[in-house]
């Protein structure tokens, strides 16, 4: 196989999406949870016909989105990458929904009454979308009766818009380098800093 092989996942959100990439062919796609992670990439390779040392690249979520989420997902993109010595991409799980809802804004569950938008942490109410706005992201499923009320447009549930597809981080990716220096996107402290500070 020529093409560039790109391995790509999201651990942000409460589903965990994995994708293997060979010249922007999508070769295997998993939708799971961050504690299956690693089997799920293992399961795209074998589905795929793939040795780990037949990964080019990865391409790897940064959040905004739960912490323990975002640490799973950079912190096993460094454990690869050392092991295979490859290159890393960070892409924001943001970004990745937008890719997969084209004009819709991309809405993750902040916790504590909250959402993470497109560089901003707010309280949903404090949304005011434009009549016809669709939102589309866990976020967007929790405050479904706040965003609605206030004219936004939900896609149902189960909408496949609604998760951060990792094929879409592999088409986003562009800027490849060295795992340590792809940082997270948390647009707040982590409650444990919060908690220490007190």
């Amino acid at each position: 196989m020529n093409a560039v092989v790109i391995l790509a996942f999201d651990t942000a959100t409460d589903a965990a999406t994995s994708a293997l990439v060979a010249g922007g062919e999508v070769l295997g796609e998993r939708v799971s949870r961050a504690a299956t992670l690693l089997a799920d990439i293992d399961e795209l390779l074998r589905q795929a016909g793939l040795e780990p040392v037949d990964v080019d690249a990865l391409a790897v979520g940064t959040g905004p989105g739960s912490f323990t989420g975002v640490r799973i997902g950079l912190s096993t993109a460094r454990g690869l990458a050392l092991a295979l010595d490859i290159p890393v991409a960070g892409i924001s799980t943001l970004d990745a929904l937008a890719a997969g809802a084209p004009g819709a804004i991309p809405v993750i569950d902040a916790r504590r009454r909250e959402v993470f938008v497109p560089g901003a942490v707010v309280s949903p109410a404090d949304l005011a979308p434009e009549p016809g706005t669709t939102y589309v992201g866990n976020g967007a499923v929790r405050y479904r009766d706040v965003l609605e009320a206030a004219g936004a447009e939900i896609p149902p549930d189960d909408d496949d818009r609604h998760l951060p597809h990792a094929r879409f981080h592999a088409q986003l990716a562009r800027s490849f380098g060295p795992a340590e220096q792809v940082e997270p996107l948390y647009l707040r402290p982590p409650d444990a800093d919060r908690t220490r500070k007190s």
